[in-house]
C-alpha cells in the first residue's frame, strides 16, 4: 500500500503502548525508536502511570513481523 495514503489515514490515530511494543517487535525495540525520535508519543498526564498515546503511522511503519511456525 502507498505510504502517503497510510501517513494520510494513520497520522490522527494512536495506539496504546503496550500495543505498541507488540506491533514493533519487542519493549526493547520500541524504547529504542521512542528515543530516537522515530515513534512519537505523548502521555495525557505527568504521572507515572498516565497512558501512552503512540503515532499509529509511525509504529506501523517500524513494525517487525515475527511468525512463530503457525
Amino acid at each position: 500500500m502507498n505510504e502517503e495514503i497510510l501517513k494520510i489515514v494513520l497520522n490522527d490515530k494512536s495506539f496504546s503502548k503496550d500495543e505498541s511494543i507488540s506491533i514493533v517487535g519487542g519493549l526493547r525495540r520500541f524504547t529504542e525508536l521512542c528515543a530516537s525520535g522515530r515513534i512519537r508519543y505523548s502521555k495525557r498526564s505527568s504521572a507515572q502511570n498516565g497512558r501512552w498515546r503512540c503515532n499509529a503511522f509511525d509504529v506501523i511503519r517500524n513494525a517487525s513481523l515475527n511468525y512463530n511456525g503457525c
